[in-house]
């Protein structure tokens, strides 16, 4: 087979310590995962250096990752999402004007496209949405609304601000995206 007797049994030595050392991480995050289910694997492998090493156990931390996910212990992470836009409606959908194409339309200066999005942030007592205008040429958030629905009356208060806000007479194009905006399912 081309090895000596001695390297197969050392080799043999070698795998048997190795998977003594990773039931005893895995022992160890499964103690520190009782008190903290959700801790990641990053944190785990800087506040169980110490110990382990006192065991005369060195693991990086991609070993760490490895050996968790052949232990099937790996933290999914959560998905931070929160639908705030409905594409999926029936209602006129106006073509898009940045879209590359001949009748694409190039801001040259302030004033001449604005951009809106609804976008949400989670607070201690609930969630609220945010609605903004954004001058595509500038990034000046020309108008904003916070409220805790997304009734089309609470989003269309940041234009209305930002029309307030309006030095110019130039044509505008108001872009946003083609979805509507509102309470409904999210399936």
């Amino acid at each position: 087979m081309g090895i000596s007797r001695q390297a197969h049994y050392k080799r043999v030595a070698c795998e048997h310590r190795r998977k003594e050392q990773h039931a005893t991480v895995v022992t160890m995050v499964r103690d520190e995962r009782r008190t903290q289910p959700r801790i990641g694997t990053r944190k785990l492998h800087q506040m169980l250096h110490e110990p382990l090493q006192r065991q005369g156990i060195k693991i990086g931390r991609d070993a760490m990752f490895d050996v968790l996910r052949d232990a099937s212990m790996l933290v999914r992470p959560l998905r931070a999402y929160h639908k705030t836009t409905n594409s999926r409606h029936f209602y006129r959908r106006h073509p898009n004007l940045l879209k590359d194409g001949p009748a694409k339309v190039v801001p040259t200066g302030c004033e001449q496209v604005w951009v809106a999005d609804v976008t949400y942030l989670r607070t201690r007592e609930q969630m609220v949405y945010v609605s903004l205008i954004t001058d595509a040429y500038s990034r000046k958030i020309m108008g904003w609304h916070v409220h805790d629905g997304l009734s089309s009356e609470e989003v269309s208060q940041a234009f209305k601000m930002a029309l307030r806000q309006r030095r110019t007479r130039h044509p505008l194009v108001h872009h946003s995206d083609r979805g509507i905006q509102g309470e409904f399912n999210s399936s």
